[in-house]
């Protein structure tokens, strides 16, 4: 959402004013806004650290929460990249945007506020297929669970 990077998709160059513009000309300011600032297959082409990003960005764009991505969609996020964002922004939601799962959303919720999540509740956790009730309700439980 905010910053450049060059990605499997070619480079990105964001725009965070003309999208939050945007937000408020078509009256969607109340719909919360989620930076990615670890994108999915993607590299920050600026020489910084996920730290001083994830800093920057809460100053300067007030984010309801940030997004720390594993490669792609399904892929794990890095718990030790997300607990350093936490730790530097720790009151800001933090949330695991890629590759939570039944096997590691203990791990993940113990870190984040929360996560980004749809593989895992796919037919086969196979990111194509439809969407798994059966997975939902399972990995939905697990969530009480632990919340409790």
């Amino acid at each position: 959402f905010t910053g450049a990077y060059a990605s499997d998709f070619g480079v990105w160059d964001t725009n965070v004013g003309e999208t939050i513009r945007h937000q408020h000309r078509i009256g969607a300011s109340h719909v919360k806004t989620l930076f990615n600032i670890v994108p999915e297959a993607a590299v920050y082409l600026g020489n910084r650290d996920v730290c001083s990003i994830a800093k920057s960005t809460v100053f300067n764009n007030n984010p309801d929460a940030l997004c720390v991505s594993g490669l792609t969609a399904g892929a794990r996020t890095d718990s030790a990249i997300l607990k350093r964002v936490k730790e530097t922004v720790p009151d800001t939601v933090v949330l695991a945007n890629t590759g939570v799962c039944l096997e590691n959303v203990e791990e993940q919720l113990c870190i984040a506020d929360g996560c980004v999540t749809a593989t895992t509740f796919k037919k086969d956790g196979v990111f194509a297929n439809f969407v798994d009730q059966a997975r939902v309700a399972k990995f939905m439980e697990k969530v009480r669970h632990i919340r409790q």
